[in-house]
């Protein structure tokens, strides 16, 4: 298992993330803005059991998706310092759903996606802005995201971004905040510290999804824990 983190994320968070799987901790330079340099959904995008990734990723990283046989294809666009550039890569794909701006969405995802049902949004910072428990279970703090996931019968709840950590920002998203394993939400950070915790509690637990949370600290959104196998 490799876990795909901001090297930004908490260290309590790091700590009890390498109980499941080996880090690797995302850090680049002269390539976005340093909010987002080391966001994993700024430059992967998970699809099945592959990534499809930015090609001007570090190569130092590649290494590692090598060394640990972890299947990715590369991607055409790259990564930029100004929007659409920064979320070419920014997608949720689940079984069934492609989630984008799809006016923007990297060409390798387009391909790799043929035959799932596409569910365009305004919202290009899809993935920063939602998580899927399953496909028929998802939060999200982007309303236009709700809406067009409602209109297809996925349960969803609709979060308020206030509260959520994003050094240099007046707050994250809670798509960022969050990875999925075996059934479980993994959240960096303490749902007692985020004024909608207990809503997320309990979609989370009526959908069979426990919670375990990271570190104890406000929500951090460190664009993502990907967990790859």
């Amino acid at each position: 298992m490799l876990i795909i983190v901001d090297k930004k994320t908490p260290e309590e968070a790091k700590f009890n993330l390498m109980k499941f799987g080996e880090l690797m901790e995302l850090e680049t330079a002269g390539i976005t803005y340093p909010a987002i340099s080391g966001h994993p959904d700024i430059f992967f995008t998970q699809i099945d059991d592959q990534l499809v990734l930015a090609p001007n990723l570090p190569p130092a990283f590649l290494e590692t998706l090598k060394r640990k046989h972890i299947d990715y294809q590369l991607g055409e666009y790259l990564v930029g310092t100004t929007y659409p550039e920064t979320a070419k890569y920014n997608a949720v794909v689940t079984s069934k759903y492609l989630v984008h701006n799809t006016k923007i969405t990297d060409t390798k995802i387009r391909s790799l996606c043929e035959g799932k049902t596409w569910i365009h949004t305004n919202q290009g910072y899809s993935r920063c802005n939602l998580i899927f428990l399953d496909d028929q279970h998802a939060m999200t703090s982007d309303a236009g995201i709700a809406k067009q996931l409602l209109k297809r019968g996925v349960e969803t709840l609709l979060l308020n971004p206030d509260g959520i950590v994003l050094p240099g920002f007046k707050h994250g998203f809670f798509g960022g905040c969050c990875g999925v394993l075996d059934k479980k939400l993994f959240v960096l950070g303490n749902l007692d510290k985020y004024p909608d915790g207990e809503r997320v509690r309990s979609f989370a637990a009526a959908a069979g999804f426990p919670i375990i949370a990271l570190c104890n600290t406000a929500l951090f959104d460190g664009g993502g824990v990907f967990f790859c196998l």
